[in-house]
C-alpha cells in the first residue's frame, strides 16, 4: 500500500500536492480515446484515393495526470477534445496510402505536439473485405517510464 493509499485509508489528512512533489518519479497515467470514427482518404487503390472511408481510431496516451488531479486545471493535462479536433483536421486535409503511415503520423503528433510520453495507436478500416469486420494496425511509440 502506498503512503497516499495508507493515509487515505486511515483517514489522515493528506495534501496531495505535498505527496506529488515528494515522489521520486511520476507514474504513467493513461488518457484514452476509444472508437473514434473518422472519414478520410486512405489506401493504395485508385478507388481509395477518391472515395472517403470510415476508419476507427483508438488511442492510449501516456502522461502524468497527477498535476491536473491536484489543480483541477485542464492546462495541466492533455485535452482529449483538442486531440480529437486536431486529428479530425489532419484526416480531412491529408492522404495516407497505408494505415501504418497514418498510425506513425498520429503517434508523432501526440508525442511532439501534445507532450505525450508514450502512445498506443490502433487504427482500423471497417468492412474492407467480405466476412471481415475490421483490418488494422496497432503501434506503440515513446517510453512508458514516467
Amino acid at each position: 500500500m502506498s503512503e497516499l493509499e495508507f493515509r487515505l485509508y486511515s483517514g489522515a489528512a493528506v495534501r496531495p500536492a505535498a505527496i506529488l512533489h515528494r515522489a521520486p518519479h511520476r507514474r504513467m497515467d493513461l488518457i484514452f480515446i476509444d472508437d473514434l470514427r473518422l472519414s478520410t482518404l486512405i489506401g493504395v487503390y485508385p478507388r481509395e484515393r477518391t472515395v472517403p472511408q470510415t476508419i476507427e481510431l483508438s488511442l492510449q496516451i501516456g502522461t502524468s495526470t497527477a498535476e491536473a488531479g491536484v489543480s483541477d486545471d485542464l492546462g495541466d493535462t492533455i485535452d482529449y477534445a483538442s486531440v480529437v479536433e486536431r486529428l479530425r483536421h489532419e484526416l480531412e486535409t491529408k492522404h495516407f496510402s497505408l494505415l501504418e503511415r497514418l498510425a506513425e503520423h498520429v503517434a508523432a503528433v501526440l508525442l511532439a505536439d501534445f507532450g505525450a510520453k508514450w502512445v498506443r495507436v490502433s487504427i482500423a478500416k471497417l468492412g474492407m473485405m467480405n466476412g471481415v469486420r475490421r483490418v488494422g494496425v496497432v503501434i506503440e511509440r515513446g517510453t512508458k517510464q514516467g
